[in-house]
């Protein structure tokens, strides 16, 4: 009996403690910042000098500094900005360099106008001198010349140039208006959809600047109520044109500043397209474009005389689905050029002659090219990330123009990246894994060799294992039609393969994105750990569509949108729902935008499979979204109706038969909040018991105070009680 006491006493001991090892992790810890990662704010690298600068941010009563380091040491050189010296300086946001590296711009006082765009206050500080003036007020883009005589910059849709010797600002265009014409910014879809908002650049001399105008007088625009705290509520409106709808009329200029005239550049026989890119060449008397047609499925680049506005193709682009914009055209010192396509399948790195004839493909193979870093002349050495090591992963390599000496160059597996220094002697790789959070090394760029450890998460490893956490287990799901998907699954950590779990998917799903890969991603991870710890698994499977498996693979979707993606989520589940382990009856799905818009399909589609989806901000009828993306991948509604109609939830209304929560901003710029709101309407009228939660005044993102903290507190109490 006394034996006995002692054993049970002893179990019990060994229970407590372990219950008190396994601390639970909350929503209010991942969503304040109890576990942010530690990292190099504001990285760049110097242009000049084998050195880079970081932006230490203060905290409380800790001055701000702008620190410079030696790329081949890590030792820190100077402090060229500290705003303890300059106690008028609000927090700094970001900054940048002139060409020589004297002076920088600080930018202050930032207000987002969209997802990427913003205005704020500028400085213009000189670190010889150590002199800060405050320059510009709520501009945006403010950028030097390559002289450094000048910062060109836009106010109010129009373009100025301020001379610094003078302290003058010239205004070169005048007829801006909100909502009509803008010069040189993009509208709302390009920013969106062509990931960009300076839409001007210098010559390579400084004595022109090519700009984009927008005339968008004839785009339909959208309006918003924000409801703030005032009595009568404002209201947002702002050119958004929906799918089939009349995008803005671009035309391109070039701004002389020495006679302080602009032409109009004539591009060719072009009607309805796009200018997804501008950027002048190595040739200060050279601009090139890249026009788009609407269907997005044929790019020309163009060269043109920055004297005579003269415009001549020098490459062409065609693809079956889409041609995939980037920012990977470099020239180098004869104006020859790198260019990277997936023309034979997979996207690699082409160099072309000065004419655009193509010279060589330095890369090949199976597998993408996913970041191009530059060229180290001297050796003709490129450097590049790649997913030569597997899809989910991200590797560092160099090879020779000529495509001969390739060399991998990072070591462990996971997702390297890389700031190169300006003689590419080293580099200072972020490396991270799903289990390890990121550390940032300094790299030999010859061997790829660690020289030194610069920052890394040891303090958050130690303060995560008292919660002593799941890892994700990566996985090819095969499904019954033999189609083979990335996936990943997390188990809680008291995991019984006797048991019968319920299963929480998620995804996102959209054309070539990826959310099975081996990287640290934090908040969202936290918080599906979180669920492990209540007793759910949870698993990622990316279907057709998603990216860095070859083209073939990412544009299967093509032209039906929602077909493909919903069959391989409905699939997985079936796959999954088999296992042992797993209760097939309580399999769930979420996602967030396209996500929200896949999750939704899935219940409806899959209704005999899933038996929650949780949806945000999701579209739910495509004939809502704007026309860039959604005829990338779609063409307009006039040509493919059934396209847009056949695998829109909204038209699938009818087949819920599970829990349903939708969850949606009311100030969502992106995916309007018409989207959940039709979608509550189609509900109701098919008499669906659904849920729904409505964030007042937040935008695509969702966040901003308790905002975040709500919603997955609503979120894991959804699931709690319905799966």
């Amino acid at each position: 009996m006394v034996k006995l006491f002692r054993t049970t006493a002893a179990l019990f001991l060994l229970l407590s403690i372990s219950v008190a090892a396994q601390q639970q992790i909350t929503v209010d810890q991942i969503y304040t910042g109890a576990f942010r990662v530690r990292q190099m704010d504001e990285l760049q690298a110097m242009r000049n000098t084998n050195q880079y600068t970081v932006l230490n941010r203060g905290r409380g009563e800790n001055a701000s500094t702008i620190d410079l380091y030696e790329f081949s040491t890590l030792k820190k050189v100077s402090t060229l900005l500290d705003t303890k010296s300059h106690p008028s300086l609000p927090p700094i946001e970001s900054y940048s360099f002139n060409a020589d590296e004297s002076k920088m711009l600080i930018a202050t006082n930032g207000n987002p106008i969209y997802r990427h765009s913003f205005t704020a206050d500028y400085y213009l500080y000189d670190i010889n001198a150590k002199t800060l003036k405050k320059v510009l007020e709520q501009v945006q883009e403010p950028t030097f010349s390559p002289d450094g005589k000048n910062i060109v910059f836009a106010q109010n849709n129009n373009l100025f140039v301020y001379n610094l010797a003078s302290e003058a600002i010239r205004q070169i265009t005048n007829d801006g208006i909100r909502n009509s014409v803008i010069n040189g910014i993009t509208d709302w879809v390009y920013e969106e959809e062509f990931g960009f908002v300076r839409a001007f650049d210098w010559s390579k001399d400084g004595q022109k600047i090519a700009f984009i105008r927008f005339d968008e007088s004839d785009v339909p625009q959208f309006s918003m109520s924000l409801f703030g705290n005032s009595l009568y509520p404002d209201v947002q409106t702002f050119k958004y044109p929906k799918a089939g709808d009349k995008n803005a009329d671009v035309t391109l200029h070039i701004f002389d500043i020495k006679s302080n005239t602009a032409k109009q550049v004539a591009l060719g026989n072009y009607t309805d397209f796009y200018i997804p890119r501008l950027k002048w060449t190595n040739n200060p008397e050279i601009l090139s474009v890249q026009v788009l047609n609407r269907h997005q499925n044929n790019l020309d680049l163009i060269f043109v005389d920055g004297n005579s506005a003269k415009a001549t193709v020098v490459l062409n682009e065609k693809d079956k689905a889409y041609v995939d914009i980037t920012d990977n055209l470099t020239f180098l010192k004869d104006n020859s050029f790198i260019w990277t396509s997936e023309k034979d399948g997979f996207n690699h790195i082409y160099l072309y002659d000065k004419n655009g004839k193509l010279k060589n493909q330095i890369t090949k193979g199976q597998w993408e090219v996913t970041a191009y870093y530059g060229l180290e002349e001297k050796n003709n050495t490129i450097y590049y990330q790649s997913v030569e090591n597997g899809s989910i992963n991200r590797d560092i390599y160099s090879i020779s123009l000529n495509g001969k000496n390739k060399k991998r160059l990072s070591t462990g597996s996971g997702t390297h990246q890389a700031t190169f220094s300006p003689g590419y002697t080293h580099y200072i790789n972020r490396f991270s894994n799903a289990n390890q959070a990121p550390i940032y090394t300094l790299n030999d760029a010859k061997s790829g060799a660690i020289v030194q450890t610069i920052l890394d998460n040891k303090s958050l490893e130690e303060k995560l294992k008292a919660f002593d956490l799941p890892q994700k287990e990566f996985f090819v799901l095969k499904t019954e039609k033999g189609v083979e998907l990335n996936a990943w699954m997390i188990k809680p950590k008291n995991f019984d393969p006797n048991k019968k779990y319920p299963v929480l998917m998620y995804q996102y799903s959209g054309p070539g994105s990826q959310q099975v890969d081996n990287a640290w991603h934090g908040a969202d991870d936290y918080w599906f750990m979180s669920l492990s710890q209540k007793g759910y698994i949870v698993a990622c499977v990316d279907g057709r569509g998603t990216g860095f498996k070859g083209a073939e693979f990412k544009k299967v979707t093509q032209n039906q949108l929602g077909k493909y993606e919903v069959e391989d989520q409905i699939d997985a589940a079936k796959v999954i729902g088999n296992y042992a382990y797993v209760d097939k009856s309580r399999i769930g799905i979420w996602g967030w935008s396209y996500g929200g818009f896949m999750s939704s399909n899935a219940i409806l589609k899959g209704n005999d499979v899933f038996s929650m989806a949780i949806a945000v901000a999701p579209v739910t009828n495509w004939r809502f979204y704007d026309t860039i993306y959604t005829e990338r991948y779609l063409t307009t509604p006039q040509e493919n109706a059934s396209g847009y109609d056949d695998n829109s939830p909204i038209n699938h209304v009818q087949k819920l038969k599970g829990k349903y929560l939708l969850i949606h901003g009311s100030a969502d710029d992106n995916v309007h909040v018409q989207n959940s709101m039709l979608m509550m309407e189609a509900l109701i009228q098919a008499n669906k018991s659904f849920d729904s939660e409505i964030y007042p005044d937040k935008n695509h993102g969702i966040y901003g105070g308790m905002t975040r903290i709500h919603l997955y507190n609503k979120m894991t109490n959804f699931i709690l009680e319905n799966l």
